[in-house]
């Protein structure tokens, strides 16, 4: 095999539509646009997707369906098993140093996904009940302000 000799396998390269070209090449005068509409206009043939005509589209005739999580974008989750990294007193300034909430959340809720062997205390962080049984059960206590779930 010579690199002269390379050549695309048969199909793989197509030769370009040359369009307007003359009534003889099959693709002169409309250049395969067709008559009038907003297809045959520069710029205009693009139509979004989901759009009916102007008829109400049917993402917006059916009704809203699914759950929607009372937990807000700027509420970070942290996992039981990263609380193992901190010592004593864990708040949202701790966490925040740690890293273990980026930048963005406003406040975070402590999720039972692992063990903790640790005595922790939080403060102000919300947590689920079984993250809230899981750090008693090591000796700490959670001490928040607001309702876990």
């Amino acid at each position: 095999m010579k690199l002269n000799t390379l050549k695309p396998a048969d199909g793989a390269r197509q030769d370009r539509k040359r369009v307007g070209r003359g009534i003889g090449s099959g693709l002169g005068k409309t250049a395969g646009r067709g008559h009038k509409g907003s297809f045959a206009r520069s710029g205009k043939g693009k139509i979004k997707a989901g759009f009916e005509g102007g008829q109400m589209p049917l993402r917006k005739r059916l009704p809203k369906v699914g759950f929607r999580s009372k937990l807000k974008d700027d509420t970070a989750e942290v996992m039981l098993y990263q609380l193992e990294k901190l010592d004593g007193e864990v708040s949202f300034a701790t966490l925040r140093e740690a890293k273990l909430v980026p930048s963005k959340a406003k406040r975070a809720k402590i999720v039972k996904k692992g063990e903790i062997s640790k005595k922790l205390v939080l403060k102000g962080l919300l947590a689920t009940a079984g993250a809230r049984a899981a750090i008693e059960a090591a000796g700490g206590k959670v001490e928040s302000d607001e309702a876990g779930e």
